[in-house]
């Protein structure tokens, strides 16, 4: 029951660091400017600003977009199963399709920290990747584990 529980927990910790992820706003950050997913905040006359994001190249910036919802659905998605599947799975069997789910979360936000690693700053010179950048590839590691976790466990048969 207690390795359930903290299953559970770390699933719950991985959905809100991955909707974390992506919806802030510190994804590319410089002293004048803050870059999440969908916009940027830029520092004029002390206040900030939104501007839309101009100089990404727009199917790379989509296909991270896209690839970060599609990992916190598939995450939240996982969850709903795993919970359903305590009920319904018969005794001894594993959570493989909760598993499968938790793999399909992390290689969607795998895929959306590298394009935004290798295509959207890759030569910039000023700034650095932000908290949320961080926070994504933190929620890779953890889907990861998860998805190992719910394909290797099984149901208790007592």
């Amino acid at each position: 029951m207690l390795m359930l529980a903290g299953i559970v927990i770390v699933h719950i910790t991985t959905i809100i660091l991955l909707l974390v992820a992506t919806i802030d706003n510190a994804w590319w950050i410089t002293d004048s400017m803050s870059t999440d997913l969908w916009g940027s905040w830029e520092m004029a006359n002390s206040v900030w600003h939104y501007t839309n994001l101009k100089n990404y190249p727009e199917e790379y910036l989509q296909t991270v977009q896209a690839t970060s919802v599609l990992a916190c659905v598939f995450s939240i998605l996982a969850l709903f199963v795993f919970v359903a599947q305590l009920f319904t799975l018969p005794k001894g069997q594993r959570f493989t399709f909760t598993g499968i789910l938790q793999l399909i979360a992390c290689l969607c936000i795998m895929i959306a920290a590298s394009i935004y690693t290798a295509e959207l700053h890759a030569n910039d010179k000023v700034g650095g990747y932000g908290h949320c950048y961080v926070l994504a590839w933190i929620s890779f590691v953890l889907t990861f584990l998860l998805a190992i976790t719910y394909l290797v466990l099984r149901k208790k048969s007592e």
